[in-house]
């Protein structure tokens, strides 16, 4: 019998089958011992606090924690949560995680005004309506550019801002669309 058909030996750790590869372990218990100490070891788990704080860089001038990780088309930051299977808002798991459950009926508010930010001192849970509202306040023009001052300015749906020149131009483009019956 020659040395190459002899089977390589197997790993010394009990119910592993795996040829040894250094000190009478596989390859993946080698490294196990070596990063922690322990062939056995497994790769500790982190908490979502330490999954949150992975992910933030402190800005000293606004307090915002601003979210490094990745972000939805909003601006605001997603986590992936093992126990869910999918994405959460990162803020709200902030504010859960360092303050408590959100009720029911409740949104999180960036008081900052800063949707990256998961500052929990920052975050506050208010009603929707609510939360509209103060965002609308720091808006000074619609997205088309026409101010939002006293003449131009009237409500929308669920007490949101409504640019009376947007409003007036999307009546007149019905108008014309429907003036001949073609609806």
């Amino acid at each position: 019998m020659n040395l190459d058909d002899a089977p390589a030996p197997a790993c010394t750790v009990e119910g592993c089958s795996n040829h040894q590869d250094a000190r009478g372990w596989c390859s993946t218990h080698w490294r196990r011992w070596r990063l922690y100490g322990d062939p056995l070891a497994l790769k500790p788990k982190k908490t979502i606090k330490e999954k949150i704080m992975d992910r933030v860089a402190k800005d000293a001038a606004s307090d915002c924690w601003i979210w490094k990780g990745i972000r939805n088309n909003k601006g605001y930051g997603r986590l992936y949560i093992g126990e869910t299977g999918r994405q959460e808002l990162a803020h709200r798991i902030s504010y859960e995680q360092f303050v408590g459950p959100i009720p029911a009926d409740r949104v999180i508010d960036h008081k900052c005004r800063n949707r990256a930010c998961v500052n929990p001192e920052h975050l506050e849970p208010v009603e929707f309506a609510e939360n509209v509202r103060r965002g609308d306040a720091v808006k000074t023009q619609c997205p088309q550019g026409h101010p939002y001052d006293e003449a131009n300015t009237g409500k929308g749906n669920k007490g949101s801002k409504r640019c009376l020149a947007c409003h007036r131009e999307r009546q007149r483009e019905y108008y014309h669309r429907t003036k001949n019956g073609a609806a």
